[in-house]
């Protein structure tokens, strides 16, 4: 692995200023975290949304916990692998891996999923919209950090947060249902493949560049795509791969928090999912008496949190695939196999008593609803709808597709609330006036 490959950025440019010792990946970070992407994570639905009370995570705080987990499995993993010097020289530093778990949800639409759904179906005759894919777009296009090139982060971090190295052309189903649903449509119908949008393949080429031809065709394979079912990628680097297991541990334990501290995980639910769970390796992990403490007094439930976090953390290792030559590609951090499992199990019950309930699901499909509305009404008529800032990127000379995805863009980086306002503009008599600021 060439570091100095690694460490480029696309504009080839280095702002030099006085007495600045940071390393690069320290300058990424700086970068994200005075983004005003980031900024709106704090408004922007993670599960539960953003009026249902000031306990659960956000977006923003998702994140922050996302690479604070990322940080300590690599901690965890260079102690694990202190024998192993190939391993040892090609770990993320800490400001690399909390910059990748800060940023990934950068991309993320207002409403959760229903947002990600609902431009997903506005977006199906012009490339798609899938939220990893655009916050890749953020990164590398959208944030005003430089003129041609968003952040302008190196390689290798943009490489981190690229967890599907798949275009959506490639991968996307090949038939979807009737488009004349009008707002009112099945989300199962136009879930999004995991994939980037064919509008940053010059960006993942130039990501992939450093890699062998070989070890560039071996990643970006994938499941094929059937008549009604997406494409799989298959493939992730070594960085995507811890950043993917902090975000499934910051998923399912801290989620399965909330849903106790709000009554919607039971005693007798986690129950049936704990006998689920070998004692020994509850034993193994000091969880011993677990279901108490996680019904227990408010400082016991969150000790036996962080007990969760550490016993998946301490359960990841490193794995080869000899099929790569370069390490970042050839090396991927795994959950042993027993572990996972246990994890798959706490998921699935945060899921089925959290993110499907109703109550969460009328409040994501109105979500959904409202952005296929904005959405329309500004498609209408672009320039007398959008920002001057998004208006100015319009011009005579750009397609239908161009101009839907500057529409897309403009969208997905609203939050719950801003996107709530603009709703209430266009369509509610007696909502708004020209003296309030959006």
């Amino acid at each position: 692995m060439d570091i100095s490959l690694q460490n480029e950025r696309r504009s080839q440019a280095r702002l030099d200023r006085p007495r600045d010792e940071r390393t690069d990946s320290a300058r990424d970070l700086a970068r994200i975290i005075h983004s005003s992407s980031f900024r709106r994570l704090q408004a922007k639905t993670q599960v539960l949304g953003i009026g249902e009370g000031d306990f659960h995570r956000t977006r923003l705080t998702h994140s922050m916990e996302v690479a604070q987990i990322g940080k300590g499995i690599v901690q965890n993993i260079r102690g694990l692998q202190s024998e192993d010097e190939h391993i040892l020289e090609i770990l993320p530093d800490n400001d690399l891996m909390f910059a990748a778990g800060l940023a990934h949800d950068l991309g993320h639409p207002p409403f959760g999923h229903g947002g990600e759904i609902a431009l997903n179906y506005c977006m199906r005759d012009h490339g798609g919209f899938e939220g990893n894919g655009q916050t890749l777009r953020i990164l590398s296009r959208i944030e005003h950090h430089t003129l041609d090139h968003g952040l302008d982060l190196t390689r290798r971090t943009l490489l981190s947060i690229l967890k599907y190295p798949v275009q959506y052309s490639e991968i996307c189903k090949k038939e979807s249902p009737a488009a004349d649903q009008g707002c009112i449509i099945r989300s199962s119908d136009w879930k999004p493949p995991k994939c980037y949008h064919g509008d940053e393949k010059d960006v993942v080429d130039w990501i992939l560049e450093p890699f062998s031809e070989s070890d560039r065709k071996l990643f970006i394979r994938h499941s094929d795509p059937g008549t009604h079912k997406h494409g799989k990628p298959t493939e992730k680097s070594l960085d995507t791969s811890i950043l993917e297991l902090a975000d499934d541990i910051a998923y399912g334990v801290h989620d399965l928090e909330d849903g106790i501290a709000l009554g919607l995980i039971t005693r007798d639910k986690w129950t049936a999912v704990e006998e689920k769970i070998d004692k020994d390796w509850l034993g193994q992990k000091s969880l011993q008496d677990l279901r108490n403490r996680l019904f227990s007094e408010e400082y016991e439930r969150k000790q036996s949190i962080g007990g969760l976090v550490n016993a998946f953390m301490t359960s990841i290792s490193v794995r080869e695939n000899p099929d790569y030559s370069d390490p970042l590609l050839k090396y991927r951090a795994e959950l042993d196999a027993q572990t996972g499992a246990i994890l798959s199990v706490i998921k699935d019950l945060v899921k089925d008593n959290v993110v499907k309930i109703p109550q969460v699901q009328t409040l994501e499909f109105r979500g959904q609803y409202l952005v296929i509305q904005i959405f329309e009404a500004i498609a209408s008529d672009p320039e007398r709808f959008l920002t001057r800032e998004s208006a100015r990127r319009l011009n005579s000379r750009i397609s239908k597709k161009q101009e839907y995805r500057i529409i897309c863009d403009y969208i997905a980086g609203m939050t719950d609330e801003y996107a709530t306002r603009i709703y209430e503009r266009l369509f509610l008599p007696r909502q708004g006036t020209v003296f309030q600021k959006l």
